[in-house]
């Protein structure tokens, strides 16, 4: 199936599930693909900044997906044709007190470990702005594709912070220390091609088009085993950084808790009778 079918399937919804839209807050929308959902960021008039309420939306939208066992892929996009999301709402955050900033702090984090936390595979659809705390929305996710506007960083040293939504231990993950040194202290901003070719995203694709082939990409890797699909991002995160013997153990544990479920019987009996595999998802 070409990319173009895979995604109009993806719209379509007929992956399985039901389709239809769940608002949290006034900021966050979840749409249902099927067996894709995707986490719309929908604060226009902000460029999708992170206000304390949206924080809380994210959130609870993150809560609620994990939760859903139909559920296979979650696409994190935006309805700014401009921006990803621009990071943390520093107008907001000019008015508070230093109490309030650190009762905010916790509303944040939940944001951001929210999306990072997600049992199922994650992908970002990224187009122009992508900074601070939105690339940290991005990074938290498995895969990113960005289209040819995209432009992404964390500028955060520039403002008197630090990347407190994940970015100094996630991007060191994808492109390696002293390059995210660099990224972090000089807080520059980098545009598709230079964010692709140095891996801070995973593919560049035509402007517009990024959460098109977000969903097609989606639409591919929810025709896969849920139960599969959970175990193997489980074996990746929690194997990733571990010595070879101690990282062979998690991926064992993540064998042993695929290897008698329903998805494991139904996918070799439809490999055996040359049939696609209708999964139980247990």
């Amino acid at each position: 199936m070409g990319v173009g079918a895979a995604a109009e399937r993806a719209e379509q919804g007929d992956q399985g599930g039901e389709g239809g839209e769940r608002r949290y807050g006034e900021f966050v929308v979840v749409r249902r693909h099927g067996y894709v959902a995707e986490l719309v960021l929908d604060r226009p008039k902000a460029m999708n900044a992170v206000s304390t309420d949206m924080a809380r939306s994210i959130a609870g939208a993150c809560a609620a997906l994990a939760g859903d066992r139909d559920v296979r892929v979650v696409v994190v996009t935006s309805t700014h044709e401009r921006a990803f999301c621009v990071g943390a709402d520093l107008k907001e955050r000019n008015s508070f007190s230093d109490a309030e900033l650190v009762r905010q702090r916790p509303v944040a984090r939940a944001a951001y470990t929210g999306v990072l936390e997600l049992p199922m595979p994650t992908i970002a659809a990224v187009h122009g702005f992508a900074l601070g705390g939105g690339f940290e929305l991005a990074l938290s996710c498995d895969l990113i594709v960005a289209d040819r506007t995209a432009v992404v960083g964390l500028p955060e040293v520039s403002v008197g912070v630090v990347p407190g939504g994940g970015g100094t231990q996630l991007l060191p993950r994808r492109v390696g220390a002293a390059r995210a040194a660099e990224l972090i202290f000089t807080a520059r901003r980098l545009e598709a091609a230079e964010a692709r070719e140095l891996g801070l995203v995973d593919q560049v694709v035509d402007e517009g088009r990024d959460r098109a082939e977000a969903l097609a990409l989606a639409a591919r890797i929810a025709a896969n085993s849920p139960v599969g699909l959970r175990a193997a991002k489980r074996a990746l995160r929690l194997g990733h950084g571990l010595d070879l013997r101690a990282g062979l153990e998690v991926e064992d544990a993540a064998w042993r808790s695929v290897a008698f479920s329903g998805d494991r019987a139904e996918g070799v009996a439809a490999f055996n009778e040359k049939r696609k595999p209708e999964w139980p998802g247990e």
